[in-house]
């Protein structure tokens, strides 16, 4: 509650912005009568509608009560010899944000994060991994004792095939290696879910990214694959910002408008949570 046109000011209307992209949740002043003798936005809203605000809010933060998540998030690093590695440009954001959602709704997270600069979520079972193999073997270890399994972490599709144990030493103008392909996790899962467990995996794509999308909604045996398209600046890769497409089984498919990678953790719960276990259960 405030004066009108100190709430309408751009400073804060920018502040509010941007606790809304963090998660923050607000009640809204209501159009009236000011203490100050204005007339505006910055009343104070009723009490009977604040309860009934705050009602809601708290039945949909514990609406993942009972369920456990498991989240990888973040790049996969594949050493050349003790100093380089081959590696690729996710933050983690993404995954980081899905994991702290679901913790923040009641769910039981197990978070497997590659090499990030952030800081796990409070109430995070946190396994820190760093090779492709790596992942591959924690996310086989804890699949079981899961409900859901979403892959949001960008893992290597190649590692070399010798790593050597002492700097490789600048002797010439090219240098060649070899690599092999890594296991593939999302296939891996889709393979040995057990019923009434939901996979969901990221596609990052630079071209084509329905067509792939949707390839590898199929290829891989997931629920739902999200896909952006990651060439751009503004959304994917080490942005706060997203711009996703959601597609799943019998021809679902949803396009979400830009907006915080938060507010994407949350709508994507919100699907998984209507989509796969409210319709299993009717």
């Amino acid at each position: 509650a405030m004066n009108v046109h100190m709430y309408r000011h751009w400073t804060v209307q920018e502040n509010i912005r941007r606790l809304k992209d963090r998660g923050v949740e607000f009640i809204d002043p209501v159009e009236g009568l000011l203490a100050c003798g204005y007339e505006g936005q910055g009343k104070l809203a009723d009490p009977a509608d604040i309860v009934e605000k705050i009602q809601s809010l708290l039945v949909k933060a514990r609406d993942w009560s009972g369920r456990t998540v498991l989240v990888t998030a973040g790049p996969t690093r594949e050493p050349l010899d003790p100093v380089r590695f081959f590696s690729n440009r996710s933050s983690g954001k993404m995954g980081y944000a899905i994991a702290e959602a679901a913790q923040r709704r009641g769910a039981r997270v197990l978070l497997i994060t590659g090499p990030t600069h952030l800081r796990p979520p409070a109430g995070v079972e946190v396994t820190a991994v760093e090779t492709a193999e790596q992942m591959y073997e924690a996310v086989m270890s804890r699949m079981e004792e899961v409900d859901v399994i979403i892959k949001a972490a960008a893992v290597a599709d190649y590692t070399a095939v010798q790593v050597a144990e002492q700097k490789i030493k600048k002797s010439s103008d090219q240098l060649t290696v070899q690599l092999r392909r890594t296991p593939d996790i999302l296939a891996e899962v889709g393979r040995r879910r057990r019923p009434g467990q939901c996979v969901v995996g990221f596609a990052a794509e630079t071209e084509q990214v329905d067509r792939y999308a949707q390839d590898k909604l199929v290829r891989k045996g997931a629920d739902f694959i999200v896909a952006n398209d990651v060439s751009r600046s503004d959304i994917g890769f080490d942005a706060d910002n997203n711009r996703v497409s959601v597609f799943g089984k019998d021809g679902f498919v949803e396009t979400w408008p830009l907006m915080s990678k938060r507010q994407v953790a949350d709508k994507l719960l919100d699907l998984v949570l209507h989509q796969f276990f409210k319709k299993g259960q009717e």
